[in-house]
């Protein structure tokens, strides 16, 4: 009777756990009529940027404390929600995920300097178009190619581009360049050309007139015509994307035909003048010191979502894990639909094993956040999100790691326990769990770390955890070496204490190297005494 409780307890377990799931995501999956949802990177000057005031009419971030997003991307989205009749939202959203954010309905529309190629038409609608550019090659002021006049002069150049645009086809117009592989972002590519990594990317001209002048490393080379780039009409032109079938489209382009090109330029100079400004002068103490002085609450706010993060995961992961090592010492019953429903419920347990140990946790992320949406409409919280594929990654390895710490009791201790009449959920409580959590306590700790340093996946959905912050924070005063090396002693900081900590619990549940019987006690207190 006591296994086919063991049994049912199990699956009502699993089943609640679905249905609060459910439950929490299908409240969510509505965009509410009265906002307009647009999704952008705040990050790419001076189509879009973040910083942290409402001045020079900036919008507040979603989901994010303390952050605004301003630029001509976002000066554009606040005159077209007006003219919908709508409230303006901006979703903060890697390059990577806006596409699949748009078609799942996380957003409405996306504006973020896209260009409208073949292949997303594909995916989605497009329209009118509502700013047009020119494009040239950024790179190092000192370096080799800072004199070159055509794109016929970057012969051996390691050149690259943003991934998932048209720029990175460009490069095989460059005659004899070293053809990199395509990066993720902008700031990528900043930081691989102030390092040498690679001697320039493709970039639009607002993008490289705004880099050369906040970083003066930096040199945007224009070409003269018919010296540059041979491009298609569409391939310098930015528009709005919209999903298929999207019934306000006419309205937008309603909106853009009184847009004009006098009024694009006019509004793409004022954003470039209104970007905030940012002290590289100095020596490296003084730029950390002003960093973290600027931007020591955004740190703050990342350091505690990562910990909190990391931490409800780890926790969770542990439960898992030992939900999981328990129920496979369930010795097999005699009642054969019981037996039956247990091997089955093994396989599942494998499968779920094996599946989140051999994949990505970057991937399972992309899966479960924008994947739920696209597949079953439903429209997961970020923090939400962070905390589920972080749990269950962490319970897939914590159930091999508590079955190893149950391996390591030793069998006497099972045949002890059922010899002197005990069952098997009174050996597992008793006798076995207390030793393998005194056992795998060295593993959870090493997970807890682990999980502090691979948030920063997470970034690839938005979460503002530690990685996201910094990140935010280098795009903006374009100091990546000096950003970073903070981000990496904030790393530092966390693990370290975390180990020191969990080091001091171990002995403490160790006890004494020695201990000495009460009766010797005894003995030694009276020979003391005698003498």
């Amino acid at each position: 009777m006591k296994k086919k409780i063991s049994t049912l307890l199990m699956f009502t377990f699993l089943a609640s756990m679905f249905s609060a799931f459910s439950l929490r995501t299908n409240a969510e999956v509505a965009t509410p009529d009265g906002e307009f949802r647009v999704g952008m990177e705040a990050a790419y000057a001076p189509f879009n940027w973040t910083q942290y005031d409402k001045s020079n009419g900036a919008v507040a971030i979603q989901g994010v404390k303390g952050q605004y997003a301003n630029g001509y991307d976002v000066q554009v989205a606040k005159a077209l929600a007006e003219s919908l009749g709508k409230k303006l939202v901006i979703v903060k959203t890697s390059w990577d995920g806006l596409l699949p954010a748009l078609t799942s309905g996380k957003i409405d529309a996306i504006i973020a300097g896209m260009s409208p190629t073949p292949e997303r038409r594909e995916q989605i609608d497009f329209s009118n178009a509502y700013y047009t550019s020119s494009l040239g090659v950024m790179v190092n002021r000192t370096g080799k190619f800072a004199d070159a006049k055509s794109i016929d002069d970057f012969k051996n150049a390691k050149i690259t581009a943003q991934l998932g645009t048209f720029h990175y086809d460009l490069v095989e117009q460059l005659k004899n360049v070293d053809k990199q592989p395509a990066m993720k972002d902008f700031s990528s590519m900043r930081v691989a050309l102030q390092s040498g990594a690679i001697d320039g990317y493709v970039a639009e001209r607002p993008e490289g007139v705004t880099a050369e002048a906040r970083n003066r490393v930096f040199k945007f080379i224009e070409f003269p015509k018919g010296k540059g780039f041979t491009l298609n009409p569409e391939d310098t032109t930015t528009a709005i994307g919209v999903r298929k079938g999207e019934k306000d489209l006419e309205k937008i382009n309603e909106y853009l035909a009184t847009f004009t090109l006098k009024k694009q330029q006019e509004l793409m100079d004022k954003m470039i003048h209104n970007q905030p400004e940012t002290e590289s002068s100095g020596t490296w103490v003084d730029q950390l010191s002003a960093i973290i002085k600027d931007n020591g609450t955004q740190f703050l706010r990342g350091t505690g979502m990562t910990l909190f993060v990391s931490l409800i995961s780890t926790v969770i992961g542990t439960i898992i894990g030992l939900l999981i090592g328990v129920y496979r010492t369930i010795p097999t019953s005699e009642n054969k639909l019981v037996n039956t429903l247990h091997k089955i419920f093994g396989w599942l347990i494998s499968a779920y094993i094996e599946i989140f140990r051999g994949t990505p946790m970057i991937v399972q992320a992309m899966v479960l956040y924008y994947g739920s949406a696209l597949a079953f409409g439903l429209s997961i919280d970020r923090t939400l999100a962070a905390l589920i594929i972080v749990s269950i990654n962490t319970g897939a390895y914590m159930s091999e790691i508590v079955r190893g710490g149950i391996f390591a009791v030793d069998n006497g201790q099972f045949e002890a326990a059922q010899a002197i009449g005990m069952t098997h959920t009174q050996t597992m409580r008793k006798v076995v769990l207390p030793q393998v959590l005194r056992n795998i306590l060295p593993a959870t700790g090493n997970e807890f770390v682990i999980n502090i340093k691979d948030t920063s996946v997470l970034s690839v959905i938005s979460v503002s955890e530690l990685f996201f912050q910094g990140t935010t924070v280098a795009q903006q005063n374009f100091m990546y070496f000096q950003t970073f090396a903070i981000i990496c002693a904030i790393y530092f900081v966390l693990t370290f204490t975390i180990t020191r900590i969990l080091r001091i619990v171990e002995r403490k549940i160790d006890g004494p190297d020695a201990y000495v019987p009460i009766s010797n006690q005894m003995q030694i207190a009276e020979v003391k005494k005698g003498e």
